[in-house]
């Protein structure tokens, strides 16, 4: 059972409360951290729809955008670390996509059980895209899922040895490993990085999406054309495997100046979701290229 904690409520009306979900059947101990984000808190949570909020490689819950999101999304939400990351246990593994999916499987196994959700709307970056698409092309719930933001997500798995550096693919050679290091939610971590991870990650299929993708869940796809860690390539790609499917529709919207983590533009990536929403709720949606909330002139 999941312990919950409550939090401080910052720049909104939302009830905050922290939760600890084990997964079952992980190999170790896997405690995931996460925040529940609540409109109403006195109203009871059967059948109220809920968003998931995904973060990426070496990130947390609360990095980037996603808190910001989480704070005015007009529907309750849960954004969690993934096992390894920040505030959750286990071990994080480079090439660990499945462990992950088992991640979100437990956590949207929690919610719907314990609380009633159902689980409408996904917003992943980066890593966490990968993770939220195989989940929602191969399990019952992510067939109802109505809504999926995709923001600087990989389709191309094997063009992440172009991300390697000639120190890392050196010491990879002589060693076996290299060391990479970051700080995340300010506390440095080392991972320790092998050449069977980088074959366990490229190897990961993401060609699920083209005949699994759920056909009535409409997505927007937003990718950084300054991107360095993904090419923006990848974004037109996913807009080729789900742009004829139907009813669901998919919207494509480059930005010229943003990098891989939408840096310096935390609150625009919020306003382009909040916006996409709003013409989800209402209907409005029509696949193309996204156009409204274009920064600068054309």
């Amino acid at each position: 059972m999941a312990s919950t904690t409550p939090l401080p409520t910052e720049q909104t009306s939302k009830q905050t409360t922290k939760l600890f979900i084990p997964v079952s059947n992980a190999v170790g101990d896997v405690v995931l951290c996460g925040v529940l984000e609540q409109l109403e808190p006195g109203v009871p949570t059967q059948g109220r729809k809920l968003a998931l909020l995904l973060h990426g490689t070496m990130g947390h819950k609360d990095y980037l955008f996603l808190k910001r999101l989480a704070l005015r999304l007009p529907m309750d939400s849960f954004r969690f670390d993934f096992r390894g990351s920040h505030e959750s246990t286990g071990t994080f593994s480079f090439g660990g996509f499945l462990d992950e999916v088992q991640d979100l499987t437990a956590i949207v196994a929690y919610l719907t059980t314990h609380y009633g959700y159902e689980i409408d709307l996904l917003v992943a970056h980066s890593r966490g895209v990968v993770d939220a698409f195989r989940w929602m092309c191969t399990s019952e719930e992510g067939k109802n899922v109505r809504g999926f933001v995709n923001v600087s997500g990989r389709y191309r798995m094997e063009k992440i040895y172009d991300n390697m550096t000639p120190t890392e693919r050196q010491q990879l050679d002589t060693q076996g490993f290299y060391i990479s290091k970051a700080v995340v939610a300010r506390k440095p971590i080392e991972i320790k990085v092998t050449e069977a991870d980088y074959r366990e990650f490229s190897s990961f299929d993401s060609s699920l999406v083209w005949e699994h993708f759920p056909n009535q869940t409409h997505v927007l796809t937003m990718h950084g054309l300054q991107d360095r860690t993904v090419p923006p390539f990848d974004a037109s790609i996913y807009a080729r495997a789900l742009g004829a499917r139907h009813p669901g529709t998919h919207n494509l919207f480059y930005v010229e100046e943003a990098d891989h983590n939408f840096t310096g533009l935390s609150d625009f990536v919020v306003d382009t979701v909040l916006d996409w929403h709003r013409q989800l709720e209402r209907g409005q949606l029509k696949g193309g290229v996204w156009q409204t909330g274009i920064r600068g002139k054309l």
